[in-house]
């Protein structure tokens, strides 16, 4: 039996996935105590030398009220913060220095009215495919991720099934990705052909670059009979959310993957609530999400690290600007709590498959034994939740369609 993929750069992730020995590293961490945000936070602290005197700045409170001053167009006091932000902040200083660096560019590309046109700039980078996959396996919480996943499609395997599935995998484009999908599809395409070679697995790719809601379940090609697994993970936050159109894309896409009638759906989410219309209060929760993600690299990855900082200049940054400095069709980063997806999927027809407690046990040590203490592997109900400090990021969960026929 043959595998039909779509378009998802991430599945190579999923081949090249390792579980790597991570290095403990103490940091200071000051909760903050703010109600918006559950488990533990950190304030954006940090220490500059001044000829004999030490100065500390709290960054968390400057980008805080530079983003109220930009909010309310009050630029002067914003120009005035940002300058300070920019003396204490760098690219490839310690975690929060990164993170106030990122932040500050975005507030600032926002107050100067730069919105799409400084973000799509980001996207157009001529940086190697190869390389992004390097990048990638450095994110330390992606690749965690990403390895729960993978022990979730070999469980799949194990469910008694006669041939290998047919595998969907999916993943929507960025606005810059129409121009060279192909070239990086087909670059996709003939990695897998190799990987399957090795084995001997009949391989078939097909890839179709359209926008999601427009897909039709002809196009998908799928024969009559096969055993077809759908595998999704953490874009469906890029889809416009329903705040854009009277029609929801996040659903219609989730009655597609119903209509395929699939075995398994497994489906990973990027847990977040920094999708806010206002923006001071989307500009907080993004605070809150990003300074993990950041805290995570400092306390597992070399500063100089040319994956680290590449990861977060072509992602994170990508992300941190989008959120702050976008509105409207040209914000992208939109994404949902895994209770929001939860009724979505619900409603879209589909029944939640426990995971099978071998497969949690085996994550669950796997993350004791190899990873740093304060990655956390949380259940909540069927959904595998892993974070840092506390704090949800990502979500897993698979899923049976109802009992309803498609």
């Amino acid at each position: 039996m043959s595998f039909q993929l779509y378009q998802d750069s991430y599945f190579q992730d999923l081949l090249d996935f390792k579980f790597d020995l991570f290095t403990n590293h103490d940091l200071v961490n000051i909760p903050d105590g703010s109600a918006s945000s559950p488990g533990t936070s950190w304030r954006c602290l940090t220490r500059k030398n001044n000829g004999k005197k030490s100065e500390v700045m709290d960054l968390w409170s400057l980008l805080t009220q530079c983003a109220q001053s930009v909010a309310i167009n009050v630029r002067r006091t914003a120009n005035v913060l940002l300058e300070q932000i920019s003396q204490h902040s760098s690219d490839t200083g310690d975690g929060t220095q990164r993170l106030a660096y990122y932040f500050a560019n975005a507030l600032k590309t926002r107050s100067a009215g730069l919105g799409a046109p400084s973000y799509l700039h980001l996207l157009s980078n001529k940086t190697s495919a190869a390389d992004k996959r390097q990048s990638r396996s450095t994110s330390l919480i992606s690749a965690f991720a990403m390895g729960s996943n993978g022990l979730a499609l070999f469980d799949v395997s194990q469910q008694g099934l006669v041939d290998l599935p047919s595998f969907v995998l999916l993943e929507p484009s960025f606005p810059k990705q129409v121009f060279d999908l192909q070239k990086e599809s087909k670059e996709t395409g003939n990695r897998l052909k190799r990987f399957c070679e090795r084995f001997n697995v009949p391989f078939e790719y097909i890839m179709i670059a359209k926008k999601w809601k427009t897909i039709w379940l002809e196009e998908l090609k799928i024969n009559k009979g096969e055993v077809v697994v759908v595998n999704c993970m953490y874009r469906l936050k890029n889809l416009p959310d329903d705040t854009m159109a009277s029609t929801s894309a996040r659903d219609t896409v989730l009655k597609l993957i119903r209509s395929i009638n699939p075995e398994l759906f497994i489906h990973g989410i990027e847990s977040g609530m920094y999708n806010a219309p206002f923006f001071v209060t989307r500009f907080r929760e993004a605070l809150f999400h990003f300074s993990a993600k950041f805290n995570i690299f400092e306390a597992n990855v070399s500063r100089e690290d040319p994956g680290r900082m590449m990861f977060e200049k072509e992602v994170l940054g990508r992300d941190v600007m989008n959120v702050i400095a976008c509105e409207g069709s040209e914000r992208v980063e939109r994404p949902e709590t895994y209770k929001q997806w939860q009724a979505r999927t619900v409603t879209a027809g589909f029944k939640q498959v426990p995971w099978d407690q071998e497969l949690v046990k085996k994550v669950s040590n796997l993350v004791q034994c190899n990873y740093h203490r304060d990655f956390g592997l949380d259940l909540d109900g069927h959904r595998m939740l892993p974070g840092w400090k506390g704090r949800v990021i990502y979500a897993l969960s698979c899923w049976k369609p109802g009992s309803n026929d498609p």
